[in-house]
């Protein structure tokens, strides 16, 4: 997807001035003193650059690398910031050193300073760092395993049926459906009664079965020894609650800065301010209208509260834009106008246009499917490739008539989205068998490689982890169980092999220990799956990635924590062309950008969705989405809406509806833009305006009532 580079090239830094790469706001930030701070980046305005700006200038200052804290969203979003001050850093040892070398005496004796020591990573990373090291301390351990989505969706299901909730003659919540109220209830703080209230008021009836669900689930998690993500930030927040453990954990860092900042959930901000007791030199940076991630129980709250929780403030706003013409961003802005709750900034650009945005009213949606592909060639044809282009939309589904036509014209395109890596059932099944040697306790892994097995189904399953468990939780206690004897041979192979790699206590590299599984597992997997061949591709990169680890267990948390993507077995026909179109839906695309973006389906019950306007804070939600969406182009930016809409699965009746253009689209936003309407149909012969019997006609159909 596209990616911005940046305001310059920071090879261009030297010791004298490197700070004159950033604009005046930028420097502000990155050199901004001690205390609470608050930058407020629109989009972008360079927050990356002035983060990692920021990162060179403490270890300029001389604080040592290790006592600076850097939270992001992704792991790549760190290693770009890292990488960057690094480079930053790299480039001012260098300038003393040609200071130096012509006889002058150098500001400071060498760069002791690297970058590649700050504590970088996610929140749920660092949560998972601090607890490997403080989680004897607590009784947790440090040999737990994190479970996926996936996984915990497993074990609430295995406490579903132990409670019997199955049965009940009234339609129970699904296990998926079980674990996304636990997860917005643990991550906003609210009561049960109020997520089921607000988010799922068809499950209200069973509020005392969900009640003793999560508890029994949650002693599931601490008899397996396993955590979910949840569990890392929730152990975090109690870890600094401690007395003891609380102080040495906030003490560890003199500066603290965070990415993303209206992308938090409650817990996180708890944590952020507990670790500020000790670490008072906390920078967030974030922008409001980019927060579009409730549904994962983000709190746009945070950073709108946060001079409030974090009292002496200093707010810093960044609203030069170096990706978008300033056309765009006069609409972008428009539409921010309407939110009720904001930081009050005003985007601007050196780019300049002649042209302003296109806003697209269509008959139907054949024909902004149409209008959209002829646009796109249009581009094409001027230079511009398919890649630099990219269509947006609310859903996945929204697109589907969109790729049939593209399909039938033959025009190359990917879609973002779909199975990511570790959600392959390959991937789970491999990791299952490390897991089991990392962490014996772990009932789920035990489960999904036994059941792999010819002639062991989840009975024999479970009696053998009750054996191991009878065991002490010794592994190579498997080699004593009895199974069925269909299933001898195959369990046979299995218990040596966990054996083997018991006793020698996981000697080699890791790349090794997964070739060593793979003995067993590759002939599992040409006869459980079709097509085998693509997985046991995977399973060969999987074995390559493992090269880059010292220890399973780093790369048992790294794959959970920071999965690839997308797995070779769920991926289309091969890409064959030298370019393709980008499909994505808009929260797919946050932080991305294209030189010509369209926006799909821009009618209300679409943007905003009709799931979505029960309440102020979801409208403003869908308007901040609209806004990222729009804020995704550089050159050109069309939106497009459809008047008409034909009732889904009825393909041979004429059954529509009619559309109004989204509620974000005012008069004054809507000035921003040039209109295009819907050419009147042509007629095919001359108008008739006289008939001889016209009176005659009309007598006639008012007679039949005399």
């Amino acid at each position: 997807m596209g990616a911005w580079s940046g305001v310059a090239d920071e090879s261009n830094v030297d010791n004298g001035h490197w700070l004159d790469q950033l604009n005046p706001q930028q420097r502000e930030a990155a050199t901004a003193g001690d205390g609470p701070i608050l930058v407020i980046a629109g989009a972008g305005t360079g927050k990356t650059r002035t983060l990692a700006y920021r990162v060179a200038f403490l270890l300029e200052k001389g604080v040592e690398p290790e006592r600076i804290l850097l939270l992001t969203f992704t792991r790549r979003a760190a290693q770009e910031m890292l990488n960057r001050a690094t480079n930053v850093t790299r480039k001012i040892a260098e300038g003393r050193a040609n200071t130096t070398s012509r006889g002058l005496q150098p500001a400071r004796s060498g760069n002791r300073n690297h970058a590649t020591r700050v504590w970088g990573g996610t929140f749920h990373a660092t949560a998972n760092r601090l607890l490997r090291v403080y989680g004897d301390a607590i009784g947790l351990g440090s040999n737990f395993n994190i479970v996926d989505a996936g996984d915990a969706a497993d074990l609430i299901n295995i406490v579903r049926q132990e409670q019997g909730l199955t049965s009940k003659e009234k339609r129970f919540p699904r296990k998926a459906t079980c674990l996304a109220i636990y997860s917005r209830c643990v991550n906003s703080g609210d009561s049960l009664a109020d997520v089921l209230d607000g988010y799922f008021p068809w499950c209200a009836d069973f509020e005392d079965e969900l009640k003793a669900l999560f508890a029994g689930y949650v002693d599931a998690k601490q008899a397996r020894g396993v955590l979910d993500y949840d569990d890392l930030l929730l152990f975090w927040n109690e870890l600094l609650k401690s007395k003891t453990l609380g102080p040495k954990i906030g003490g560890r860092f003199d500066h603290i800065l965070v990415d993303e900042y209206q992308d938090t959930n409650r817990v996180q901000a708890d944590i952020l301010r507990a670790m500020q007791r000790d670490c008072p030199n906390v920078m967030v940076v974030g922008d409001d209208a980019q927060s579009i991630y409730s549904f994962r129980g983000a709190e746009v709250e945070n950073i709108l509260n946060f001079p409030d929780q974090f009292p002496g403030t200093r707010l810093i706003t960044l609203e030069q834009n170096y990706r978008s013409v300033q056309s765009i961003l006069d609409a972008t802005n428009a539409v921010m106008l309407g939110a009720k709750q904001r930081y009050t900034k005003e985007l601007w650009s050196n780019r300049r246009s002649d042209s302003k945005p296109t806003l697209i009213i269509c008959r139907d949606e054949d024909d902004q499917t149409r209008t959209i592909i002829d646009r796109v060639l249009e581009h094409y044809e001027e230079g511009i490739p398919l890649q630099r282009q990219a269509v947006l939309f609310r859903a996945g589904h929204n697109a589907d008539q969109l790729e049939v036509e593209l399909t039938r014209r033959n025009i190359p395109y990917v879609k973002y989205g779909g199975l990511k890596f570790l959600e392959a059932a390959h991937i789970k099944d491999i990791m299952a068998f490390l897991r089991i040697l990392e962490n014996p306790q772990d009932q789920l892994a035990w489960s999904r490689s036994l059941n792999l097995l010819d002639g062991v189904g989840p009975k024999t399953a479970a009696a053998a982890y009750e054996h191991v468990r009878s065991a002490g939780f010794n592994p190579a206690a498997i080699a004593t169980f009895s199974p069925p004897t269909a299933g001898r041979a195959s369990f046979a192979a299995f218990a040596s092999l966990v054996v083997e790699m018991t006793v020698d206590g996981g000697s080699g590299s890791v790349s090794d220990q997964l070739h060593r599984i793979r003995k067993i597992y590759d002939p599992l997997v040409e006869a459980t799956y079709e097509p085998a061949e693509p997985r046991l591709r995977d399973l060969d990169q999987l074995e390559h990635i493992a090269q880059r680890y010292q220890s399973r267990r780093a790369f048992l948390d790294d794959l959970v924590l920071d999965p690839p993507s997308s797995t070779s077995d769920f991926a289309g026909p091969p890409m064959r062309d030298e370019d393709w179109l980008v499909l994505s839906t808009i929260h797919s695309a946050k932080g991305c950008e294209w030189d010509v973006v369209y926006v799909i389906h821009a009618a209300d019950g679409v943007i905003p969705s009709d799931m979505a306007t029960g309440r102020d804070g979801e409208i403003d939600e869908e308007r901040r989405l609209f806004y990222v969406a729009l804020t995704r182009a550089r050159d050109r930016l069309y939106v497009s809406a459809p008047l008409r809409y034909y009732v889904a699965g009825r393909p041979m009746t004429d059954r529509h509806s009619y559309a109004q253009l989204t509620r974000f689209i005012t008069d004054d936003v809507r000035r921003q833009f040039d209109v295009v309407s819907p050419e009147p149909a042509l007629e095919t012969e001359d108008a008739i305006t006289d008939v001889d019997d016209a009176d005659s006609i009309r007598s006639r159909l008012r007679a039949r009532w005399d």
